[in-house]
Parts: structure tokens; C-alpha cells; sequence
């Protein structure tokens, strides 16, 4: 790769954490206005146009067989309806910062979940000690809400850790399920279902017509939709081609401090020293269930043998 071409995908890689990590700062200034599947359906709805336009575009062949749209329908509401509307309802009691901060524990979530079902995917020494890390950083972040905080404050924590776990299990389900599928189509079609699906909660539960939003909310979901449900995914599909998997995966040690620039720079959100050590916590937890050291297999399921 010659040098300009590692510069712009550096460049595509900060740009991605600063989409994904300001997500958090706009929804919380959106789900007033909006509320949370009124919200969900509006930025999926924008991010489905983006990512639809594109695939016309690249003359995307469409996947044939049906039990592809089937995993495609399960993914829609593990990866995006589930966590997109635990996050939200969250942000309406729990500081931006902090719910970037708990999402970003996937990992930690899916070192447990893969040896489970997929049988390259054991634990090993550097998983164990990188979830002991990441979960004693997530006690800190919420030691506060358990002893301080209302209850609507240990309810939004407890939700930001469910959205986490459920990003991990669809993860998990999608490096099983989706092998050898090009990856624009898991994305389009994921917004696609997933927004139906947040379309309809929203129409039965909220009655999204009744919806009066000021400019500031209608900035916001224009910005989660082109931004973080549109634009981001074809960034992190070009990283995923340039630089593959593992690499691109490093961005989740940027949303955090995205998250918390932005909550304290635009919603003067507090940061203090619990805040910083957990954080740090948790990207370390994370760092460590990615590094080369410590890679000695403790448990997973035993791969098929190899035919003779």
C-alpha cells in the first residue's frame, strides 16, 4: 500500500471513531423530541436510503438463497433494534460519556459467547484477564449510580451493558452465519429490517406524528442518520478491506474518548477521576483480550477434524 493510501485510511479510521463516538452526544439531544423508537426508525430510515443508494450504485448483487434474509431479519434485531433502543431509552437518565463508554465493552461480552458456538473462537489466558479488567473498570463507571444515583440511573447503566451484550451475541451470530457474504449486504439489509421494525414499535407505542422536534433534534437525527447509520458503515467497510478485521476493530478504543470530549465540551458533562481510572479500565480489558500475549487455549469447543 503506497504511503498516501495508509494516510487516508488513518484519516477514514479517526473519522470513523468521531461518527460512531458523537453518535452518543446526538442522541442524547434528539430522544427529547423525539422519544425512543420514534428516534431509532427516523436515523435508520436515513442510514437505509444512504446505504441503499450506494448499493444501487456498485451494481451490488443480491444474495439468492432465503435462509440468508432469515439471519439477515435475527441480525436486524440483535445488532440494531435491541441495542439502538436500549441506548436510547438509557440516554434519557445516563450521561453521553458514560454510554459510550459501557457499549464499548463488545468485547469483553464476546470473549465468553464465542467459545460457545464458534469452535476458533476459544478463551484464552489474555480473554480472562482482559474481562477481569474490563468488568472491575465497569464497577467503577457505575459505582456512583449504586450508591449515589436514582434507580432510573442503575436502570440506564444496567440497559448500555445489555446494549453491549447484545452487539456481542449479533457479533457472534454474524461470524457464523454470515461466512463468505460480502459485507454491504448485512449492513443494508440489517438498517432495512431493523428500521421497519422500530417504524412499527414506534407508530403503536409513541405516535411519532404527534412529534414537534426544535432544530437542535432535527440536526441531531440528520447527523445520526447520514453519519452514524449511513456513512460510517461504508468507512468501516473500506478499513475491513484495506486493513481487515483485528485493525479496524481498534476503534473501539476511540469511541469512548470521543464520547467523553464531546459530553463534556457540548453538555458540560462531569469527568472525574472514577470516570478516567474506569475508562481506562475498560479500554485496557479490551486491549487485552486483543493482544498477542497470554494466547494459551483455557476452554472452547474442539475444532472439527480435518477429513482423511
Amino acid at each position: 500500500m503506497s504511503e498516501r493510501g495508509s494516510q487516508v485510511n488513518w484519516l477514514l479510521f479517526l473519522a470513523l471513531g468521531f461518527m460512531w463516538g458523537s453518535s452518543y452526544l446526538f442522541i442524547k439531544l434528539a430522544v427529547p423530541s423525539f422519544g425512543t423508537f420514534t428516534l431509532v426508525a427516523l436515523r435508520l430510515a436515513i442510514g437505509a436510503i444512504f446505504l441503499w443508494i450506494v448499493i444501487l450504485a456498485a451494481g451490488q448483487e443480491l444474495p439468492r438463497e432465503r435462509r440468508i434474509y432469515g439471519h439477515l431479519l435475527v441480525m436486524a434485531v440483535i445488532n440494531i433494534v435491541i441495542p439502538f433502543a436500549l441506548i436510547t431509552w438509557a440516554e434519557q437518565s445516563v450521561t453521553s460519556s458514560i454510554a459510550a463508554i459501557l457499549t464499548s465493552a463488545v468485547p469483553l461480552w464476546a470473549i465468553v459467547i464465542a467459545p460457545l458456538v464458534l469452535h476458533d473462537e476459544p478463551i484464552r489466558v489474555n480473554g480472562v484477564v482482559g474481562l477481569m479488567i474490563g468488568f472491575v473498570g465497569v464497577v467503577i463507571l457505575t459505582s456512583r449510580g449504586l450508591t449515589e444515583g436514582s434507580s432510573s440511573d442503575i436502570a440506564g447503566e444496567i440497559a448500555l451493558l445489555g446494549a453491549s451484550l447484545s452487539y456481542a451475541i449479533g457479533a457472534v451470530y454474524s461470524r457464523r452465519n454470515m461466512r463468505g457474504v460480502r459485507p454491504m449486504i448485512p449492513a443494508v439489509f440489517q438498517v432495512t429490517f431493523a428500521m421497519v421494525i422500530a417504524g412499527v414499535l414506534a407508530i403503536v407505542l409513541e405516535h411519532p406524528w404527534d412529534v414537534r422536534p426544535d432544530l437542535q433534534a432535527i440536526v441531531s437525527i440528520l447527523w445520526l442518520g447520514v453519519f452514524g447509520s449511513g456513512l460510517a458503515y461504508l468507512v468501516n467497510f473500506r478499513l475491513l478491506a484495506a486493513w481487515g478485521a483485528t485493525r479496524t476493530t481498534l476503534v473501539a478504543y476511540v469511541i469512548p474518548v470521543v464520547g467523553i470530549v464531546l459530553g463534556y465540551v457540548a453538555l458540560q458533562e462531569p469527568v472525574d477521576g472514577r470516570l478516567v481510572i474506569g475508562t481506562l479500565l475498560v479500554i485496557g480489558g479490551v486491549a487485552f483480550v486483543n493482544s498477542r500475549y497470554g494466547r494459551r487455549r483455557l476452554f472452547g469447543r474442539v475444532p472439527p477434524a480435518e477429513p482423511a
